[in-house]
Order: C-alpha cells, then structure tokens, then sequence
C-alpha cells in the first residue's frame, strides 16, 4: 500500500468529505451528538494534513446543521471559518459564513438571556455558571464519542470514575440524561432467609 504523503493526504481528504457528508445526515435524523463529534472529527484531520479549505467548511457545516451549539463551540467554528474565508470568492460560501454570524450572535443573546437588555454593556461574569457550562459540555462530548453513551466508557475518556460521572450527571446536569445509555438496576440480593 503506497503510504506517501500526497495519496494519504487524498486519502484524508476522502475521509474529511465523508465525515461531513455523514454528520449532515446525523443531523438532519436529530442524532445532534453524534452529528457534531464527525463535524469536529472532521476539523480535526483537516488541522492535521494542513487543508484550511476543509477546516473552514466543516465549521461551516457544523454551525449550519446543528442547533443550539454551546456559546464557546459556535464562537471558535466561525473564527476556524473566518481564517478560511478571508480569501475565499466563493458568494455561496460568503453567504453561508454571513448566516452563519447571525446565528452566531442569535444564540449568544438566547444563552445570555440579555436580548431585551441594554446592548453592549459590559456584564459581570458568573463564575460557577460558567465552569458549570464548561463541564457539561465535556460530559456531552464525551458521551457522544463513546458507543451508546456509555457512562461507564465516558468516564475512562474523561479520567474520572463511573460513580463520580453518574453523580455529576444526576446532581449537576439531568438534561444529559437523555444523552447517556439507561441505567440498569441491580435485582435486589435476596438472603437465605429471605428465600426461605
């Protein structure tokens, strides 16, 4: 098998195109986890191999197709477009990147809750609001790239035990419940007695 650069590239580049191609599906079938783990998938290898022009319509795609992306991950998909399009001629792609800001700024004023405030005011920060943002979207990410949202295996990925996790989903984030594989009870242990 001829492993040299160009036709691994090109192999990459197959893999980048089919990545997208998937994750617009998973989208569209309301698979919204695993839809954006091949968006990033795809960013990533196209980091890797070094193809801006890739890297700038995954991120594209990512914020077209998926609805109500954290703040942080909506912000840093449009400056991975932004670099890329600087010099793009593209008037589909430019008009896709200009809905792209829209949306952008729609979803930072709905998860500010700040639409009816006064504009471009400067905001304390909450802290715990936002670390607690930060954790939940790791949880999410990693639910989403283990088989069936495995607790068990999300857990291994994010370095933490199973019964930490579960207790961090169940005290801190319930709405990641519908993310994750059920749970399973244990049938209760019967006793000698008991079976007596």
């Amino acid at each position: 098998m001829d492993l040299t650069p160009g036709r691994k590239s090109g192999h990459l580049g197959l893999l980048i195109d089919t990545l997208i191609t998937h994750g617009i599906a998973l989208a569209r079938l309301g698979k919204r986890e695993k839809a954006e783990f091949n968006f990033r998938e795809a960013i990533e290898i196209s980091h890797q191999i070094g193809v801006l022009s890739k890297v700038g319509i995954a991120s594209l795609t990512l914020i077209e197709e998926i609805d109500h992306l954290a703040p942080e991950t909506l912000a840093h998909a449009y400056r991975q477009a932004a670099e890329w399009l600087s010099n793009c001629q593209s008037e589909s792609l430019l008009l896709k990147f200009r809905n792209a800001g829209t949306k952008l700024a729609l979803e930072l004023l709905r998860e500010k809750e700040i639409a009816d405030a006064p504009t471009l005011f400067n905001m304390p920060i909450d802290l715990d609001n936002e670390v607690l943002m930060y954790e939940r979207e790791l949880i999410r990410q990693a639910l989403a790239k283990v088989e069936g949202g495995s607790v068990v295996d999300a857990a291994k990925w994010l370095g933490i035990s199973y019964q930490l996790l579960t207790h961090r989903i169940r005290k801190k984030h319930p709405e990641l419940d519908k993310v994750r594989s059920p749970v399973r009870r244990r049938p209760r242990r019967t006793t000698g007695k008991q079976r007596k």
